[in-house]
C-alpha cells in the first residue's frame, strides 16, 4: 500500500504568537492518512493509476482528502451535499458549523450524547430513516431544540420511487439491532 509522506499533511504545531489550541490537526492528518491509504490500495487493487472520485457526506471528505494528498491519482471529483471547507488552525469544525448556521444545525445538535439517541427512541427507528431517506430541502438540515426530530410527529411521510416499505423495514430492523450512536458519533469526533 502506498503511504502518504506526513509532510504533506500540513503544519502540528502553533507559531508562537497564536494562542489557540490546535493539538488536534495531528490526529485529522492521522486519520485521514490511514483513510486515503485506504483508496490508494483500492485504486492500485482495481488496477488502476487513475480514477473519477465521488464522495458523499463523509465520503466527501475522504474524496477531498484524497484530491488534496494524492491529485496524481484524481481525474476529477464529485462532491455530494457537503461543501468543501479546508481545515481552519483557529477554529475547530463544530464551532465554525455552529457559526455559519447557528445552535439548530443537525451537527451541532447531535453533540449532546444521548439527546439525539432519546429523542430517535421516542419518535420510532422507521420514522427516523424515513426523514433522513427523504429530506430534500436545499437548506441545510436544522433541528429546533424544542421540537427536534419529533415536528409533526404525524404528518405522512410519502417514499420517493427510489426507497420501498421493504427497504425502510430493512434499514429499520438493522438500526433496532445497532442503534444510532455509533454512527451519531462521527458527528461527535469532529473536533478530534
Amino acid at each position: 500500500m502506498d503511504s502518504l509522506s506526513s509532510g504533506t499533511l500540513g503544519a502540528t504545531k502553533s507559531p508562537a504568537s497564536l494562542s489557540v489550541d490546535i493539538t488536534w490537526l495531528p490526529l485529522i492528518s492521522e486519520v485521514l492518512q490511514h483513510v486515503v491509504g485506504d483508496l490508494v490500495a483500492l485504486v492500485h487493487a482495481l488496477g488502476q493509476e487513475q480514477v473519477f472520485v465521488v464522495g458523499h457526506d463523509w465520503g466527501a471528505i475522504a474524496a477531498w482528502s484524497m484530491c488534496t494528498f494524492r491529485p496524481d491519482m484524481v481525474r476529477a471529483l464529485v462532491s455530494l451535499s457537503v461543501a468543501y471547507r479546508p481545515r481552519n488552525a483557529m477554529k475547530k469544525p463544530v464551532e465554525t458549523l455552529r457559526a455559519l448556521y447557528g445552535d439548530d444545525y443537525y451537527v451541532c445538535t447531535f453533540q449532546e450524547p444521548g439527546r439525539t439517541e432519546s429523542e430517535f427512541a421516542r419518535i420510532g427507528t422507521s420514522r427516523v430513516i424515513k426523514k433522513f431517506l427523504t429530506y430534500h430541502e436545499p437548506a441545510p438540515p436544522m433541528v429546533a431544540k424544542k421540537e427536534g426530530f419529533a415536528a409533526e410527529p404525524h404528518k405522512d411521510i410519502s417514499l420517493p420511487d427510489w426507497l420501498s416499505e421493504e427497504d425502510i423495514n430493512y434499514f429499520t430492523s438493522k438500526f433496532e439491532k445497532s442503534g444510532f450512536t455509533g454512527g451519531l458519533n462521527y458527528y461527535r469526533a469532529l473536533d478530534l
